[in-house]
């Protein structure tokens, strides 16, 4: 693509629902699919569904093409969210909470718009001690006890089926070691 530079076309797909209730799948399997659709460096980050490439395809036709290839191949309906590694660098650096071992802090891909949603949700969901919520920039982001990521309301919230379309969801650590492979 005219006027991109070598490092505008590096990106993470974020994959949702991978390894979680029955959606097992090996990530060398996953970069094989990739590697089929023409991506090229291809490679995993954990095994929780984050796939570092390089493309020459725009990136707004990314999404479309890697979930048709990866709910073909795994008989699923894939749901993921391209960011450049720019995007991502903005999600990890632009964190409004201070780091501290007895929370997680999570960073959320998604649609247009999902920021709002979710802090819509979040505001009528009832908080457990020390859980908030903010969207800086474009990004939203969730400070949650260590052990009440799953029994928290909004924890709750975020698997609702009408969502899985729209938005997934990292822990800080993991965009910070995204960023170290990219």
């Amino acid at each position: 693509m005219a006027g991109d530079t070598k490092s505008d076309r590096k990106f993470c797909a974020f994959l949702r629902g991978v390894n979680v209730k029955g959606t097992n799948m090996k990530m060398a399997d996953v970069c094989s699919v990739f590697e089929r659709t023409g991506m090229k460096e291809v490679s995993s980050v954990l095994a929780s569904g984050n796939i570092l490439f390089s493309a020459e395809v725009k990136a707004e036709e990314l999404k479309e093409i890697l979930e048709k290839a990866m709910s073909e191949h795994f008989s699923y309906d894939a749901f993921l969210f391209v960011k450049t590694q720019k995007e991502i660098e903005s999600i990890f650096h632009e964190n409004p909470f201070a780091m501290d071992s007895a929370y997680h802090i999570y960073g959320f891909v998604g649609v247009d718009g999902i920021a709002q949603i979710l802090m819509s949700e979040f505001e009528k969901s009832e908080k457990t001690f020390g859980e908030e919520a903010q969207i800086h920039g474009q990004n939203f982001y969730w400070k949650v006890p260590k052990g009440n990521t799953l029994d928290s309301q909004f924890g709750n919230i975020l698997g609702r089926k009408n969502l899985k379309a729209s938005f997934t969801s990292r822990n800080l650590n993991t965009f910070e070691k995204v960023l170290k492979k990219i």
